[in-house]
């Protein structure tokens, strides 16, 4: 995470020092690098949250039961992941349904490996 926020500040004082010198090209192409860090930021956390939201259902598929922490854990990584994958000044969002449905694919795996350990250690 200090890589990304050096990174920005490194680009943010090169945006300030293009602007000052009338660099309108070379401004728009930093803020475009800025745009998507931001993109690839939000949907890194979207897929951590998708990860988390898909652990306990799978626990709760394996042992055949429920806890009332596991079901507010998967309602708030639900709420997160929305939050997150909103645009809000656009209106639109980071990931579209087909694109959230295979960012959620792709956390499945990584999701039954920390199941099993969790049943595991439960265990």
């Amino acid at each position: 995470m200090s890589q990304i926020v050096s990174r920005t500040m490194e680009e943010l004082f090169t945006l300030k020092e293009l602007l000052l010198q009338g660099e309108i090209k070379g401004a728009l192409a930093i803020i475009e690098e800025l745009e998507e860090i931001s993109r690839d930021d939000k949907i890194s956390a979207i897929s951590s949250y998708a990860v988390i939201l898909l652990i306990h259902p799978i626990k709760q598929y394996a042992e055949n039961r429920s806890t009332r922490l596991w079901e507010v854990s998967i309602r708030n990584s639900i709420r997160i992941i929305q939050k997150k994958n909103k645009r809000r000044q656009a209106g639109s969002y980071y990931l579209p349904p087909e694109d959230l449905r295979i960012a959620l694919e792709e956390a499945y795996p990584e999701a039954i490996d920390r199941a099993a350990l969790e049943v595991e250690q439960g265990r």
